[in-house]
Order: C-alpha cells, then structure tokens, then sequence
C-alpha cells in the first residue's frame, strides 16, 4: 500500500492506470504536445481526457526516449515541464510523476507540484555513475519513486532511446533483476523509504525486441523483490515488429500486453491510449483479482 497526493494504491487488488503526457515535439507515438500553439492548454486537455477515461497517475516527460532521440539540456527540460506540472497541480487531485533523471528538473517540478519520480536510469546517469544528487532530492520531498532498469547503450550519435545489439546479458531475466535489487539498495541506502519504491523492467531500453518479450514471460520472477511492478510497454517498437505496424497502429497490440502483463501480477501500466488499457485492466482484474 502507498499514499501519492493523499490517493491510496493498494497493491494487488486492481491494476492502475498511468497516463503519458509527452511534452515534447518528437514523441515516437506522435502525442508530443510541445508543437501545440498552447501547451500547457494542450496538456491541460489531455489530461482530462486521461483522468475522464479512468487514469490514476499522470507522468510528465519532457525528453523523448524514442530510438535515436537525442538528449535535452536539463535547462530545456525544465522549461518544458514545469509549467504544465504546475498547472495540472492546480487542475486536478491526481498523483502527478515527473519523468526525469536531471536533478534539477525533478526539484522544481517537486516544488511546482509533482509528487513521484519516474526515473528511466534507476538512480544511475547514462554513463553508469550513481546518481546522489537526484536521490538526495527525492529523498528530501519523501516522493514516490519509480525505478527503471535500464542498460547503458547509447549509439554513436549519443541517442539515448531504443534498443542496440551489442547490448548482450548473460541471463537477461536474473540480471535485470539484480540490476533492479541494485538500484532498490542504493535508494534505501540514500533514505529513500522502501515502501516508496516501484519497479520497473525497462522493455525497450538496453533490449532487443526478443529480449523484451522473454522478459514479459518472466515478469513474475520480478515478484522476488516484494515490490511493486510498473510496465511501460505502449506502443512500443518489439509490438511494431511483431505486427507490422507503426506506432499510431500498435494500440491493441499494446492492449495485449496489458491483459497478459495483468495475469501475471503488474500493478501500474504506462500507456498512451488511458480508454482501451483501463478497460483492458478492469476486465482481466474481474477475471484474475477477484
């Protein structure tokens, strides 16, 4: 059980929602809001949209993670999401997630509003260090954090998303879960309460799309570190490939995932589409919860 902005997620009794809300002109599923003449409006609008089709969490990004994506200075970042956290906060009562590994774009996010950290490197920078200073932040406010396994596999360009061969494991399975144990130990370590921690698989980040789908037949074997699951599987590329499809085409592909993910135990998804998946959700917990 964990209390986000005063709401109660009581795990294993039902799977929730979080909805994405990409604050940037070049999502890979087409969503960015940050071309919008108002973004904060545009934000505003879908997040409604999000909390109306039954969304529990709304997570703001500012970075696109899509492959071959670029990095943004934390300074761009933050001008991205701060005032769109800041006027979902007086909007609405939701649980608001900041997805961010910069230091400073989760302190003013915190400070504007936000009340959890989701953070795709799990207290790591991109070149493997540990991250104290984005821990000390969140250990501070007392916020929920999500932790990502992710394995660092930058191409030459410096792009920070998607998959690349010459990312290999041993056992890809018990590595992602030690990778995961890690990073739990070390937020603990640093006064981040464990009772406070999500975790997170990382389909699509450091993996192939083989990998990806071996890791969701095993996801019950995440189980062994009593936390937990989040599942950011939307639209993703290994669905593209399974399908054929691009990412505009990959909503009930996506839905597949969910309903199989739910059989397995995963308490949060991360999804694009909040109507198909939370109707997805509230048919498979009818099915497997009660």
């Amino acid at each position: 059980m964990l209390t986000i902005a005063d709401r109660t997620f009581t795990w294993g009794v039902r799977t929730y929602i979080m909805a994405i809300l990409n604050i940037t002109p070049d999502s890979f599923s087409g969503d960015g809001l940050l071309h919008s003449i108002d973004t904060v409006a545009a934000a505003l609008a879908a997040a409604q949209q999000a909390i109306d089709a039954g969304a529990d969490i709304l997570d703001v990004g500012g970075e696109s993670t899509r492959p071959g994506a670029q990095p943004v200075s934390a300074a761009e970042e933050l001008q991205r999401v701060v005032p769109v956290v800041a006027a979902l906060a007086q909007s609405f009562d939701l649980p608001i997630s900041i997805d961010s590994y910069h230091p400073e774009t989760v302190q003013a996010a915190l400070d504007a509003g936000a009340h959890m950290v989701n953070d795709i490197w799990g207290l790591r920078t991109p070149d493997g260090a540990w991250n104290e200073a984005l821990a000390r932040i969140i250990a501070q406010h007392g916020a929920p954090l999500v932790i990502m396994h992710n394995r660092r596999a930058q191409a030459a360009t410096g792009a920070i998303g998607g998959y690349f061969p010459d990312v290999a494991y041993n056992d890809l399975v018990a590595e992602v879960c030690n990778g995961l144990q890690e990073s739990v130990a070390y937020a603990v370590d640093k006064g981040i309460p464990r009772e406070r921690l999500i975790i997170d698989p990382g389909l699509g980040f450091g993996k192939t799309p083989e990998q990806n789908m071996v890791l969701l037949r095993h996801l019950t074997e995440l189980r062994s570190l009593v936390l937990p699951i989040l599942l950011g599987a939307s639209r993703k590329s290994f669905i593209g490939q399974t399908l054929g499809l691009p990412p505009q085409e990959r909503d009930e592909g996506t839905a597949a995932v969910t309903a199989f993910a739910i059989q397995q135990g995963i308490d949060i998804v991360r999804v694009h589409n909040v109507p198909l998946n939370a109707r997805v959700a509230r048919m498979m917990d009818a099915l497997v919860r009660m």
